[in-house]
């Protein structure tokens, strides 16, 4: 088929893009019915195309609109797939093409049509007098043509695929940091509530309405067309904030509360003679009830010992304000690591549930010595915590395994 016409029709301007864009798109070709396309065919499906276009139109600057009339254009083609190794030109009239874009206007069209040109998805191939149509041979073959080129759709296709991947991922990420900056939103709100109104103060001081002036500030709608640079940095700044505000709360409770925590962390986790029972050197270390060194409040109601337990899981004290010297410390910094690998509260509920506060903390802290390795600790806290309701899980095999 032969070529005509490379400038537009009309007033339209011949710009230097649109130049270098066919340029390429003949190039492209030529190496194409040469051979010497590599692992490009220059072939793809219409419909997938356009699907994967819609999904990365922001990253080709082309409106939804934009992306209803490329598939109106494509539905001329009678093939589902396009060669791209040869011009695929389309000719429909501007009523046609108006009624199966849905009724799109005419100068409303243009526009559209436009910006597909300048995204370097089709070409416009115009005759002498701006119409659309097709000469046919003596065969009723298509000899000349005049219209809308589809090939560059069809030679672009493994640029748009990626495009949408791409997308994809991100908008995965950002529906994530959306729902997480609510969750955040929700949980720091209501910790500071609920300090507020049990009159909660730390070691003297107030700190509560100031932390109320920070929420403040990163408090608002979420926005639907948030970037993701944002949407990380608000996440981020309220992981920090979140992280202050229940080790707070955490510091505020009386020693009275505290213990009636312990203990009924301490009920939980006396589920087998296993659990907590390996020292650093994988020797057995003592029970309730069994003779030797008796229990003290540095050790858990199943003999674990305190320096035991921070030489196999020494990064927890890092996290801990003033330090570990009881394990209601180790609780507290547990809390704050659990933000910082952004295990989710309901996750954490669950594993106190099931393990008890100390257990469960304990897990957060060798999570945090292995979270080099474990790729999502969130994850990997429910399926302990399904094992453990289960009776099918012991702390015990998992600290030795840190010796």
């Amino acid at each position: 088929m032969e070529k005509f016409a490379t400038t537009p029709f009309g007033g339209a301007r011949l710009t230097a893009r649109n130049f270098a864009l066919r340029a390429d798109l003949e190039k492209r070709q030529a190496r194409l019915r040469n051979g010497e396309g590599g692992n490009a065919t220059g072939q793809a499906e219409k419909y997938q195309i356009i699907r994967a276009l819609s999904e990365a139109r922001t990253v080709w600057n082309l409106s939804d609109r934009a992306i209803a009339v490329l598939e109106a254009l494509a539905s001329f083609h009678q093939d589902r797939h396009l060669d791209g190794r040869a011009p695929i030109i389309v000719f429909p009239s501007n009523a046609e093409l108006s009624l199966r874009a849905r009724g799109m206007s005419p100068a409303t069209l243009r526009r559209h049509l436009a910006s597909l040109v300048e995204a370097g998805l089709i070409l416009r191939r115009d005759s002498a007098n701006g119409k659309r149509y097709c000469r046919r041979d003596d065969h009723g073959d298509v000899e000349t043509a005049f219209g809308f080129d589809l090939a560059p759709l069809a030679l672009r296709a493994e640029d748009i695929l990626a495009t949408a991947a791409t997308s994809r991922d991100t908008a995965r990420r950002i529906s994530r940091l959306r729902a997480e900056i609510t969750l955040h939103l929700r949980d720091i709100a209501k910790t500071i509530a609920a300090a507020i109104a049990e009159g909660r103060t730390e070691r003297g001081a107030d700190p509560w309405h100031g932390f109320v002036e920070r929420l403040r500030d990163l408090s608002g709608r979420v926005q639907r067309n948030g970037t993701e640079e944002h949407l990380s940095a608000r996440c981020n700044a309220l992981l920090r904030l979140r992280a202050e505000v229940e080790t707070g709360y955490l510091n505020a409770l009386t020693e009275e509360e505290m213990s009636a925590s312990e203990r009924h962390s301490e009920h939980h986790i006396q589920n087998s003679e296993s659990e907590l029972s390996f020292d650093k050197n994988g020797q057995r270390l003592k029970v309730d009830g069994e003779a030797g060194e008796p229990n003290t409040p540095e050790r858990t109601s199943t003999g674990l010992a305190l320096k035991d337990f921070l030489a196999l899981c020494p990064d927890i004290a890092d996290y801990a304000r003033g330090g570990v010297s009881r394990w209601q410390d180790v609780i507290g910094a547990a809390e704050v690591v659990r933000t910082m690998l952004r295990i989710s509260p309901s996750a954490m509920a669950a594993a106190r549930t099931a393990m008890g506060d100390i257990a469960a903390a304990i897990v957060i802290a060798a999570i945090l010595q292995r979270s080099t390795i474990i790729r999502s600790p969130g994850g990997y806290l429910r399926n302990l915590t399904a094992k453990a309701a289960q009776g099918r899980f012991s702390i015990g095999p998992m600290l030795k395994a840190l010796g």
